[in-house]
């Protein structure tokens, strides 16, 4: 049996490429729901995507804190759709700012360290909701700017999906974002659009994470 370190990790690049050749080949533009976490993570996401997805992102955090951090992203996201110039309109929706969902759903977790099991549970539930609003909008395309960051585990991103995806007869769009320079792209496109770039993923652990290492 092979251990985890002979395992090779699958190219999502490589078949989020083929499900846009599909769609291409077909002359569809499908409907994509988008979570996104940021303006400057979705910046190089709706560059691409736009191309050949009528996208709707969806702000989906109640992980961010405080509240003033999260209306700062939020606005952040608003502007870049304003401004970006993209081939198919881009809408945007936004759900209620509910912090206390999220430290429900990661109760007596937090003390596990950032990157582990308490950040797969808040990838997870995120995406659920995104799921399910895609269920609500009859959009069926959903996926995430998340994998976008170097700091983020795409595999474990698009495993999660892929399960969610399943479980509500959806098509899940694979994708590592950072695939093809995205992510340095992303931060040529903030520069561009002069968007607010976080020093820390967004919740309350992750900032004392970011303050201790300061």
């Amino acid at each position: 049996m092979k251990n985890a370190k002979q395992i090779i990790k699958k190219n999502y690049q490589h078949y989020l490429e083929q499900e846009i050749e599909k769609n291409l080949s077909k002359k569809i533009t499908p409907k994509l729901l988008l979570h996104s976490c940021c303006a400057p993570c979705s910046s190089y996401v709706l560059e691409y995507l736009s191309q050949y997805f009528s996208i709707t992102v969806f702000y989906y955090n109640p992980n961010i804190c405080p509240e003033e951090e999260y209306n700062k992203r939020l606005a952040e996201q608003k502007k870049f759709i304003t401004l970006f110039p993209a081939k198919n309109r881009i809408n945007f929706i936004q759900e209620k700012y509910e912090p206390e969902i999220f430290f429900e759903k990661v109760k007596g977790l937090e003390n596990k360290k950032e990157g582990g099991i308490r950040c797969l549970k808040c990838y997870s539930f995120r995406l659920e909701n995104t799921a399910l609003k895609a269920l609500e909008l009859d959009i069926s395309y959903f996926t995430t700017t998340l994998t976008v960051s170097p700091h983020k585990d795409a595999h474990i991103i698009n495993v999660l999906g892929k399960n969610i995806a399943k479980k509500y007869q959806l098509n899940y769009l694979y994708s590592d974002f950072k695939k093809r320079n995205g992510f340095q792209q992303s931060i040529t496109l903030s520069k561009k659009y002069n968007l607010y770039r976080q020093d820390y993923c967004g919740c309350l652990f992750s900032r004392e994470t970011l303050q201790k290492q300061n």
